[in-house]
């Protein structure tokens, strides 16, 4: 056995996070790197592993040894007083995310029901018509919000669709996401934040228990009536397991979507050669979307417990140590993809790690792939000459996503 160290002091010698990391998180990726394959850091989460090597991150991500089920002092830990945030521990814990076998296969295999290819392709013109109105409305100025206009409403639109849900006030919608992703994506979040999550996660779960109630007395043809024909059927149980697999089917659904939505076409723009020749071969659009998710993954960390202790590149990972797999810099290692840090929309060096590898792959990669591609698509046929109004791009401040506050753009 190699010889064990204790956890070493964070590698460099500022925090990690910070407005630099922010704009660009990649020159921080790289000297973790080069500096070594691992590195304890007390940053997030009161502290934590991390790993930047590609090899490392999809061990984590496929082996059983690193549990996905953390949630537990992640949300307690922000309590004033005990039971304060039981509501949100007990949808939290009970969605797919956090899950591991057997409940994980089990929920999981409800689920992929919904996300059959299929089943996506029925929902090909909706998702045409709907980017049609969206890129229709923002043609009436010259200068538009892509992100306001398009990232953030398309994938709202689409996961409602695919749910079956007829009726959702976005804007209640956009607030419950927001509050969601600021405590998901905080690499300390605060109490404030915590209740303010909780209280969100729990308004999601009111709203889909009138909804599913409906489901089960007006069946569709759609997730969430599938979703209660598996309760009647003791495939997946009712209260917090039912409610939180719809409540994270929604956030996650539109978070991750929008996010590769606004930096993909930013990724693009800012890379004119690219863009161009996007356009003058439109059938290298799937490979670009691929590539585009391996340029800036729209999610750049996510999450393991060590389940038994364990000895990795000479460090003892003791049981219930939290684990980061940095995705964002495992879609950048040079031991893993030539030129890594070059946009190539013609790369064919497999896929990232951008959707994760192993059990916990993201169930909807199909679906963001594919809105991604009909939306370039669109954009690129009607906006040829479309640029940047903003040469300094405004990225979000939670490190765990990778996505843009606004994208200013001009088409006239």
């Amino acid at each position: 056995m190699s010889a064990v160290l204790t956890p070493p002091p964070p590698t460099l010698g500022r925090p990690i996070v910070d407005a630099a990391f922010l704009a660009n998180p990649y020159p921080t990726y790289q000297a973790l790197r080069e500096a070594g394959p691992i590195h304890w850091s007390e940053e997030f989460f009161g502290g934590a592993w991390l790993l930047t090597r590609h090899a490392d991150v999809e061990l984590v991500l496929r082996d059983p040894r690193f549990s996905a089920q953390r949630t537990g002092a992640w949300v307690n830990d922000q309590a004033a007083d005990p039971g304060e945030l039981a509501g949100f521990q007990r949808l939290f814990a009970r969605a797919l995310l956090f899950l591991d076998a057997p409940d994980h296969p089990r929920i999981r295999k409800v689920l992929n029901a919904g996300f059959r290819s299929d089943v996506i392709q029925r929902l090909v013109p909706h998702i045409e018509q709907v980017i049609t109105e969206l890129l229709d409305q923002a043609a009436s100025e010259p200068g538009f919000d892509f992100i306001e206009a398009v990232a953030r409403p398309l994938p709202v639109r689409v996961i409602t669709a695919l749910m079956g849900i007829e009726r959702l006030l976005q804007d209640d919608f956009m607030a419950w996401s927001d509050d969601l992703a600021t405590f998901i994506g905080t690499p300390r979040p605060t109490r404030e934040q915590a209740r303010r999550a909780q209280t969100s996660l729990l308004a999601m779960g009111r709203y889909f228990e009138a909804l599913l109630a409906h489901k089960r007395q007006a069946p569709g043809d759609d997730l969430a009536s599938r979703l209660v024909q598996a309760e009647a059927a003791g495939e997946i149980q009712g209260g917090a397991e039912l409610l939180a697999q719809c409540a994270m089917l929604l956030f996650a659904g539109h978070e991750t979507t929008r996010h590769l939505l606004g930096s993909g076409l930013h990724a693009l723009l800012a890379h004119p050669e690219q863009w161009q020749r996007l356009r003058r071969e439109p059938g290298l659009l799937p490979g670009a979307v691929r590539e585009l998710l391996r340029y800036d993954s729209p999610v750049q960390y996510t999450g393991r417990r060590v389940a038994t202790d364990l000895v990795l590149h000479g460090q003892l990972l003791r049981r219930g140590n939290l684990v980061l797999p940095l995705i964002g810099a495992a879609n950048r290692d040079p031991a893993r993809y030539s030129r890594p840090d070059t946009l190539d929309i013609t790369r064919n060096e497999g896929s990232s790690l951008s959707f994760g590898s192993g059990p916990h792959v993201c169930i909807g990669a199909a679906l963001t792939r594919m809105e991604a591609e009909m939306v370039l698509s669109q954009v690129m046929r009607r906006w040829p000459d479309l640029s940047l109004l903003d040469a300094t791009p405004r990225w979000i401040d939670k490190p765990v996503y990778r996505g843009l506050v606004a994208l200013p753009l001009r088409h006239g």
